[in-house]
C-alpha cells in the first residue's frame, strides 16, 4: 500500500465509501461486497436476536412465580422451543462469523474481497431462505419439541410444523458450510503481499478455525435432520423406538455436531477478545502463537468430547470415563487464552472505554462458565447436575453471555469503521454497568437453584425455588433494558455521531489502514503488510 492510504482522518477524498457507491435496495440485496453482506447478516441476526429474547422474556415473566399461571404447559413448550431454536441457529451461530467475519476477514488479509463473492452472497441468501421455515412454524402455532428436536419427542409428533422447522434448520446448514468454504480459500489464497501465517490477526486465526469446524461438522447434523423428516413422512423407523429405531442414536449424531457448533460460536468470540484487548491496553498481545495454535487446538478436539452430554443415556463406563477425561482436556487450550489475555492486560495501558468494558465483562462471564463445565465434566457431578438449572446457568454463561458480549465488544469496537460515525461513550458504559448487573442477576441464581434440585425445562416448580426465579426473571428485565439502550445510541450515533478517524483506537492491523468507513474495494492502493497486526512501535514509526 503506498504510504499515502496508511494515516489520515475521516473519508476519502471522493467522499465515496461501501455504503454511497451505488444506490437503492436491490444494490443491497445482491451486492457480492463482503462488507454490505456483512452488515446485512448484522441486521438480521439483531432482528431474530430480538424475536428470542422477547421469548426469553415471556418465559422468565411465566417462572417469576411458581404456580405456572400465565402460560399452559404446551404453549410454555413452545414458546421455550423457538427461543432455543432462533437463539441457537439463526443467532449465536452465525452472530460473530457472518457478521463482523464477513466484513473484517478480507480488511484483515490486506485483500478486496472474499474469494468467491457471490457464493458469499448465496450463503445469505439461503440464511434467509432457511429462517422462513422456522418464522412459518412461529406464525402456524410452532413447535413444543424443544430446540435439540430430540426424539421421539419430534419422531412421535404428529404436527406438521415439526417438518417446517427440521427443514429450516437443515436449508441453514448449507450456509454455515458455503460461508466456512469460503472463509477458508480467502485465508489460504487471498492474503495481501507480507501477511504471511504468522502476520495474521489472531481474529482470523478463530474465524479460520471455526470454518474448519462448520465445514465438517455440519453436514452431519444435515443428514440427521433429513433422515428425522424421512423418518416422519414415510414411517421407516430409524431414530422412533415406535417404529424400531434407536432414539440414543438420534443423540450420538445430533451432539457429534452440536458440540463443535459449541466452539462455532465460542471461537469468534476469542477472537474478538484477542483484538480488543490488546488494542484498548495499548500492548503487544502476550502468546500469539499459543494463542493461534489453541484456536485450532479447541478445533480438533471439540470434534471427540461430544459424549459428555449423555452421560446418562446408558453408554459404558468406560466411555463416560474418557469422554470426561476428553472434556477436561479441551479446557487446556482455552485456559491458555485465558491466561494471555490476563497477562497482556498486566502493565498495559488500560483504555476504561466501552469496547474495553465489555471485554473485560467477557473474561469474567465466561470464566465462570467455563469453570463450571468442570463440574458438568466429572461424572459424578454431572449425574446431580443433569436436567437442572445448573446446566441451563452454565450453557448462557458459556453461550449466550460469551457469544453476546464479545459481540457488543467487537460492534463497539469496529462500529467507526463499519459506520463512519463515533457512539457516546459515557453512555455506553453507564449501559455495560446495567448489562453486566442484568446478565449476572439473571443466570448466577440459577446455579443456586440447579444444585438443589430445580429441573429444567418446567413451567411450574416447587415455591422453595420462588426466590431464584423472581431474582432471575428481574435480571433479565435489567438485561433487555440494557440492549435497547445500547440499540438506541449506536442507531442515534448513524443520525448525529460525530464522524469516526480512520484509527480512532490507534490500532495496527490491516482494518484500519483505509478510510473509514471503507471505499468499495476496501483499499485505495495495492497492500503490503510489513508488520505485524500487533507491533504498535512499527506501527507508530511508519506514521511519523
Amino acid at each position: 500500500m503506498s504510504t499515502s492510504t496508511l494515516d489520515g482522518v475521516g473519508h476519502g477524498a471522493s467522499g465515496t465509501n461501501y455504503l454511497n457507491a451505488k444506490k437503492g435496495l436491490m444494490s443491497w440485496l445482491f451486492t457480492i461486497d463482503h462488507k454490505r453482506i456483512g452488515v446485512m447478516y448484522l441486521a438480521t441476526v439483531l432482528t431474530f436476536f430480538l424475536a428470542g429474547g422477547l421469548f426469553a422474556l415471556a418465559i422468565r415473566t411465566e417462572l417469576a412465580t411458581p404456580a405456572g399461571d400465565i402460560f399452559s404447559a404446551a404453549v410454555y413448550n413452545k414458546l421455550f422451543t423457538l427461543h432455543g431454536a432462533i437463539m441457537v441457529f439463526l443467532v449465536l451461530v452465525p452472530a460473530i462469523p457472518a457478521t463482523l467475519g464477513n466484513f473484517l476477514l478480507p480488511l484483515q488479509l490486506g485483500t478486496i474481497d472474499v474469494a468467491f463473492p457471490k457464493l458469499n452472497l448465496l450463503s445469505f441468501h439461503i440464511y434467509v431462505f432457511g429462517s422462513l421455515f422456522l418464522l412459518y412454524t412461529l406464525v402456524t402455532g410452532g413447535v413444543d419439541t424443544g430446540w435439540t428436536f430430540y426424539t421421539p419427542y419430534s419422531s412421535s409428533s404428529a404436527d406438521g410444523n415439526v417438518v417446517a422447522a427440521l427443514t429450516g434448520a437443515f436449508i441453514l446448514g448449507f450456509s454455515s458450510i458455503l460461508t466456512g468454504l469460503n472463509f477458508i480459500v480467502t485465508v489460504h489464497k487471498m492474503r495481501a503481499p507480507g501477511v504471511t501465517w504468522l502476520r495474521m490477526p489472531l481474529f482470523v486465526w478463530a474465524i479460520y478455525a471455526t470454518s474448519v469446524i462448520q465445514v465438517l461438522a455440519t453436514p452431519v447434523i444435515a443428514i440427521t435432520l433429513f433422515l428425522l423428516i424421512f423418518e416422519k413422512i414415510v414411517g421407516i423407523g430409524i431414530f422412533d423406538p415406535a417404529l424400531g429405531g434407536d432414539p440414543v442414536l438420534f443423540q450420538h449424531f445430533f451432539w457429534f455436531y452440536s458440540h463443535p457448533v459449541v466452539y462455532v460460536m465460542v471461537l469468534p468470540a476469542f477472537g474478538v477478545m484477542s483484538e480488543t484487548i490488546t488494542v484498548h491496553s495499548r500492548k503487544h498481545i502476550f502468546g500469539y502463537t499459543a494463542i493461534a495454535a489453541s484456536s485450532v487446538a479447541i478445533a480438533a478436539v471439540g470434534f471427540i468430547i461430544w459424549g459428555h452430554h449423555m452421560f446418562v443415556s446408558g453408554q459404558s463406563e468406560l466411555s463416560g470415563t474418557v469422554f470426561s477425561l476428553l472434556t477436561f482436556a479441551v479446557a487446556i487450550p482455552t485456559a491458555i487464552k485465558l491466561c494471555s489475555w490476563i497477562a497482556t492486560l498486566y502493565k498495559g495501558s488500560i483504555q476504561w472505554n466501552t469496547p474495553m468494558l465489555y471485554s473485560l465483562g467477557f473474561l469474567w462471564i465466561f470464566a465462570i462458565g467455563g469453570l463450571t463445565g468442570l463440574f458438568l465434566a466429572t461424572l459424578a457431578t454431572d449425574v446431580h447436575l443433569h436436567d437442572t438449572y445448573f446446566v441451563v446457568a452454565h450453557f448462557h454463561y458459556v453461550m449466550m453471555g460469551g457469544v453476546l458480549f464479545a459481540l457488543v465488544a467487537g460492534m463497539h469496537h469496529w462500529w467507526p469503521k463499519i459506520t463512519g460515525k463515533m457512539y457516546n461513550d459515557t453512555i455506553g458504559r453507564v449501559t455495560f454497568v446495567l448489562s453486566f448487573i442484568g446478565y449476572n442477576l439473571t443466570f448466577f441464581p440459577q446455579f443456586v437453584a440447579g444444585s438443589q434440585g430445580m429441573p429444567r425445562r418446567y413451567h411450574q416448580y416447587l415455591p422453595e425455588f420462588e426466590m431464584w426465579n423472581q431474582l432471575s426473571t428481574l435480571g433479565s428485565y435489567l438485561f433487555g433494558l440494557s440492549l435497547f439502550i445500547i440499540l438506541g445510541y449506536l442507531l442515534q450515533s448513524l443520525f448525529s455521531g460525530k464522524a469516526a478517524p480512520r484509527n480512532p483506537w490507534g490500532a495496527a492491523s490491516l482494518e484500519w489502514r483505509t478510510q473509514s468507513p471503507p471505499v468499495e474495494h476496501n483499499f485505495e492502493g495495492d497492500v503490503v503488510c510489513t508488520y505485524g497486526p500487533y507491533d504498535y512501535e512499527a506501527h507508530r514509526a511508519l506514521k511519523s
